[in-house]
């Protein structure tokens, strides 16, 4: 029997979306809930399940194109997929027959493709690379786009052909001016959209401080091998950042606000994004209700959205909404910078690289490892006093954590 794959429904305030990658081509079998195709919207990439087991029909569309909910994708006949072509012929041979080898540039089996993200699947297409043939570094043996690239710049430069005659004089080309023009993805889109806006819209002002990491490392190295053998994950900076973040939320409600018209929306509750790097650019999931949540329950829940994203399984509903938001730029060695408000938040908080630097404590000079604390507030509602006081009560908290348990 016939069935036609449709676009699925698209999230909230997504009119369409660009068909990325087809992971079955026609003839070819799969099983039900097995990935047929990836849509890019313009927040998350959303995967195209089998409805049956079945074989790959008629695909209306080709990779690249914009479609909109409720589109036939592709006409799929539903069943158990037919034996083999080769199994019947090997059955119907003589015995003396060899058996038929696969030529050596046959297609990579469908399981190896189907751990490629979206981008690095693009990106092999595109330059005709067998991904077998390119050392993996990510997470469980998953190919990345630096892997990718890596591999790409390490390839051989094509022969250069014989120069023409010396009576042509052909004008040479400079060496090395190459370029390569490649379309931004709709996140990226979004996300450079979504910048302009905020800039555009918010009154943004930056304030900065310092903080000693020096307590909180001296209690992460004294209970990591228990909160991790108890906790089953690992105890890291984040936890601790998100606790103080929201004590300082707490006592400037104000910059965990948002404007909408000419009235100021005051939330009560603490839906804390924190920002994730991945190859298709930047996400902020959300930790719904993180004053709710054990130092545990946000270094889980942080990992597992992080792994999803960077694997492009988030969901729409995890980068929806929040009310502050938290990026850490020192992951990448950043020593200071001004974060861009998530708009239609008010405030961002901006981590940065933790560094050794010469202190001066009770009258000495000691080594105390230092980071740069920056916070970006949309100076139309929240005041420069609030903004300074809330970085010196994240501040306050981490230099001396106790404070945080005891609601100090």
């Amino acid at each position: 029997m016939s069935i036609e794959i449709r676009v699925p429904a698209l999230p909230e305030s997504i009119a369409d979306a660009t068909l990325v990658a087809w992971h079955k081509q026609p003839g070819e079998a799969f099983k039900r809930d097995e990935n047929l195709a990836d849509l890019e919207t313009d927040k998350v990439v959303l995967e195209v399940p089998a409805p049956a087991d079945g074989v790959m029909g008629e695909q209306k569309f080709p990779v690249g194109t914009t479609v909109t909910e409720g589109q036939v994708l592709a006409l799929i006949t539903e069943g158990a997929a037919p034996a083999a072509a080769a199994t019947k012929a090997a059955s119907a041979a003589p015995a003396s027959a060899p058996p038929a080898v696969a030529p050596a540039s046959a297609k990579a089996a469908p399981a190896d493709s189907a751990k490629l993200s979206p981008s690095v699947r693009r990106l092999v297409e595109e330059n005709h690379i067998d991904p077998a043939s390119v050392p993996a570094t990510g997470r469980d043996g998953r190919l990345t786009k630096s892997d990718v690239t890596g591999f790409l710049d390490k390839k051989p430069a094509p022969a250069t052909p014989a120069p023409a005659p010396a009576a042509a004089k052909p004008a040479a080309p400079r060496a090395g001016r190459v370029e390569q023009r490649v379309a931004m993805s709709r996140l990226r889109q979004r996300v450079a959209q979504r910048l302009v806006e905020a800039q555009s819209t918010q009154a943004l002002l930056t304030s900065f401080n310092e903080v000693d990491l020096g307590a909180v490392q001296e209690l992460r190295t004294r209970y990591k091998d228990k909160f991790e053998k108890q906790q089953g994950v690992k105890l890291g900076f984040m936890s601790f950042f998100v606790k103080a973040t929201i004590e300082a939320l707490k006592k400037f409600p104000v910059l965990n606000a948002s404007v909408d018209g000419g009235d100021i929306i005051y939330h009560e509750f603490y839906d804390i994004g924190v920002a994730v790097s991945t190859d298709r650019g930047l996400m902020v999931p959300i930790v719904r209700d993180a004053d709710q949540k054990s130092f545990a329950d946000i270094e889980k829940e942080i990992t597992a959205y992080a792994t999803r994203a960077r694997a492009g399984q988030i969901a729409i509903e995890d980068i929806t909404g929040g009310t502050f938001t938290i990026t850490n730029g020192g992951v990448f060695g950043s020593l200071l910078s001004t974060p861009i408000v998530n708009a239609p938040q008010s405030a961002i908080l901006g981590m940065h690289k933790i560094q050794e630097r010469p202190m001066v404590v009770n009258g000495k000079i000691e080594i105390r490892p230092m980071m740069y604390l920056a916070v970006t507030y949309d100076h139309r509602i929240i005041d420069g006093r609030d903004a300074v006081q809330f970085l010196v009560s994240i501040k306050d908290s981490l230099e001396d954590p106790g404070r945080m348990l005891l609601g100090l």
